[in-house]
């Protein structure tokens, strides 16, 4: 993991062969927010800064829902490709971003897993596809999840953790101290019942609501003027 710098803005950065993850972080004010101008303009600039000849993003809509990247924009919250040169990414303030990585055949996802991706076990079903229609074997997948708000923040109803803790995967596994519950270790867990083993999987350790190390954006943690980061992966045509 290290920090990559264009202009103002800083991207947490891991590469492994020709396979480039990058998450923004809010440092000189750098905001996805495709709703708005603003974070159209950034898009392009990523496109552009890194040479792509395209991004694909979905319109986010706390779903289980996965595409494979054919160019347009869906409803969904997962999208998956082998092309090269063609990033594909997800927005988010809070939510879990989540980057997988078929090391042999060049498969990439992205995936955005707020809790109810999460609850309906998003990242489980990503790894399904990427078997299903890309012949992938999970002892080559690396998983790599982003900065999100933290166990350690995040509070939720008791009903709600209730209603993680009865799913089998999340059985012999602590996911909630009091009211706060842990998506991270749900998705680890999703990541593990799948065959990832733990040596395969990286994570930012970054809270969006209380991390001093990087400038992030928050939902929880603003007072309604809020921007969005973006997750993004793409291979490099080498």
């Amino acid at each position: 993991m290290e920090i990559e710098t264009f202009n103002k803005y800083k991207f947490i950065k891991f590469q492994v062969d020709n396979v480039v993850i990058l998450f923004s972080t809010a440092s000189g004010g750098l905001d996805f927010n495709c709703h708005t101008d603003e974070g159209l303009v950034n898009v392009e600039k990523i496109k552009t800064h890194y040479n792509l000849q395209s991004i694909g993003y979905l319109n986010q809509i706390h779903s289980d829902l996965i595409f494979d990247f054919d160019g347009n924009i869906k409803d969904g919250d997962a999208l998956i490709t082998n092309k090269k040169n063609r990033a594909i990414g997800v927005f988010t303030a809070d939510c879990v971003p989540v980057i997988l990585v078929d090391t042999n055949k060049n498969v990439i996802a992205a995936i955005h897993s707020g809790w109810k991706g999460t609850n309906a076990l998003i990242v489980s079903k990503t790894i399904k596809r990427m078997q299903e229609t890309y012949g992938t074997l999970t002892k080559n997948i690396m998983a790599y999840i982003g900065p999100h708000i933290g166990g350690c923040c995040y509070e939720v109803s008791k009903e709600l953790i209730e209603e993680f803790t009865s799913k089998d995967i999340y059985s012999n596994i602590k996911i909630s101290y009091n009211n706060k519950l842990d998506l991270e270790k749900c998705i680890i867990a999703q990541l593990n019942e799948r065959g990832i083993k733990e040596k395969n999987i990286k994570t930012t350790n970054a809270c969006t609501s209380c991390s001093k190390e990087y400038e992030l954006y928050s939902y929880r943690s603003s007072e309604n003027n809020y921007g969005r980061m973006f997750s993004f992966v793409y291979l490099k045509d080498i």
